[in-house]
């Protein structure tokens, strides 16, 4: 009797602890009605594209003439060729040739100790003309041909971050359903705590901010012995509660291929996942509540059930869910991903098995690959 008493008051209390989250930070991007890059300003400063492509032949022959064919007044586009054994090399001649604002940068890893994208990433941004730098990788194409101009308008007076989203094109499957959920749930955190003034980290994919600030702040020094974190650890790193933006705007989506098979997305995540354990510790306890909160809350409902008190799980899963189904109901709107809201019960559910999955990733991390 005594267990199911402790786990009764658990229940009540990580229930209530995840409704928090809902209710004051994330409901900040369901209801967030802030202007979608609607800056009326004619100022329209110019702008370095930068894309590190290792291997990316294919990619760059599918996305690239959507990088190169935006609509914006004055803008580069360098793509560093990170040690590419595949064609990427006659690939970008191949552009420039009709391109000449295409700039092509060979770097050759000389140092075993370099790992990861990120000494790549540093050629390109130091060969940048321009201060604005938007950042998108090899396998990503913009929606639209205002990508530039929509994310330029971000960075404005204090403003010296953009965050942008990065979506998932649509195919068949659960595994394709999990992967928009995933990503969804990954926004929701990141652009909700950049409203609360607490921004965390953003995605390589769809990301803007000043060169001067990546200058002045040494770039990824702190953390260049980490393959991943190019993206999350350098913002977590710099942002501050005044210097940051966000944009829901669809003409910003950059949107990628999903991965095609449950083992191509455990290794995905496994790389990304790996940053977290570097975050800021303010950071790391936040993002671990809500994953505690968010676990305990169904442990709890499953044990209940067991014991009987169908009742009283019912009605903390039925409270908790509402809220959910609530709050998406809005958020899957601004993500242009309505049809999504009749699985979120069910990949809610599933999203506890990803906890489980990542736990070992979470704790020691796999921190010597290219991301």
């Amino acid at each position: 009797m005594w267990m199911t008493t402790i786990i009764i008051w658990t229940a009540i209390i990580a229930t209530s602890i995840n409704l928090v989250y809902w209710w004051f930070i994330f409901s900040r991007l369901a209801f967030y009605q802030g202007q979608y890059t609607q800056n009326r300003s004619l100022e329209e400063p110019p702008v370095s594209v930068i894309i590190c492509a290792k291997n990316e032949a294919e990619n760059l022959k599918k996305n690239l003439p959507h990088i190169l064919n935006q609509t914006y007044r004055s803008f580069e586009v360098i793509v560093v060729n990170d040690d590419s054994t595949d064609t990427t090399a006659q690939v970008l001649l191949d552009f420039q040739q009709k391109n000449p604002y295409l700039r092509i940068i060979n770097f050759t890893n000389t140092s075993k100790s370099q790992v990861g994208k990120k000494f790549a990433l540093t050629e390109g941004i130091n060969a940048a003309q321009h201060e604005v730098l938007l950042l998108t990788d090899a396998d990503c194409r913009p929606t639209s041909e205002l990508w530039i101009k929509k994310m330029q308008q971000l960075i404005k007076n204090k403003i010296e971050i953009g965050l942008g989203y990065g979506p998932y094109y649509n195919t068949n499957g659960l595994l394709n359903k999990f992967i928009h959920y995933e990503t969804v749930y990954t926004a929701i955190q990141y652009f909700s705590f950049a409203l609360c003034g607490q921004t965390y980290m953003g995605v390589g994919r769809n990301l803007i901010y000043r060169k001067s600030l990546f200058l002045q702040t040494k770039g990824f020094t702190k953390h260049q012995h980490i393959a991943s974190g190019d993206d999350d650890l350098f913002i977590n790193q710099v942002a501050t509660r005044q210097n940051v933006a966000i944009t829901l705007d669809s003409d910003t989506f950059m949107y990628s291929d999903p991965k095609e098979t449950w083992r191509q997305f455990y290794r995905q995540k496994m790389r990304h996942l790996s940053t977290g354990t570097v975050y800021q510790p303010k950071h790391q306890v936040l993002l671990g509540l809500l994953s505690l909160s968010h676990f305990l809350h169904y442990f709890c409902v499953f044990y209940l059930i067991l014991q009987f008190s169908t009742i009283f799980a019912g009605v903390i899963y039925i409270v908790r869910m509402l809220t959910l189904l609530f709050l998406y109901t809005f958020i899957l709107k601004k993500f242009r991903l309505p049809s999504l809201w009749k699985w979120i019960p069910t990949l809610d559910l599933m999203y506890i098995m990803y906890y489980v999955v990542f736990i070992p990733t979470l704790i020691i991390g796999k921190k010597n690959q290219w991301t």
